[in-house]
């Protein structure tokens, strides 16, 4: 990924051209907002929305993508995940059981 480049405004942008449209419909208050912090952040709006939703969905996806172990916890991880199955009838009862989700 190409590292951000400072703009004479202050926004931050990439060296990759930008080729997609996102289109948001907002609240009001909420693009008064936007509006507000974008100005305090001294950037446009258009940056300070993409660089806060790519912040986001990166938080999001980082602990479905990879975890970082250190070699003692990842060899701890690996021996548990090598362990035989072990039988649990209780945990296969409960499981078993209608829910709440379940049609009367």
């Amino acid at each position: 990924m190409p590292a951000p480049v400072r703009s004479p405004k202050g926004s931050t942008s990439t060296a990759v051209p930008k080729d997609t449209r996102i289109a948001v419909r907002v609240s009001r208050e909420q693009r008064e907002l936007l509006d507000e912090a974008s100005r305090t952040e001294e950037t446009t709006l258009s940056d300070f929305v993409l660089q806060a939703a790519t912040q986001r969905a990166q938080e999001v996806l980082a602990d479905r993508r990879q975890f970082h172990l250190l070699p003692d916890q990842w060899d701890a991880f690996v021996a548990m995940l090598d362990r035989p199955v072990v039988a649990k009838p209780r945990l296969a009862a409960l499981l078993g059981e209608p829910t709440v989700f379940d049609e009367a």
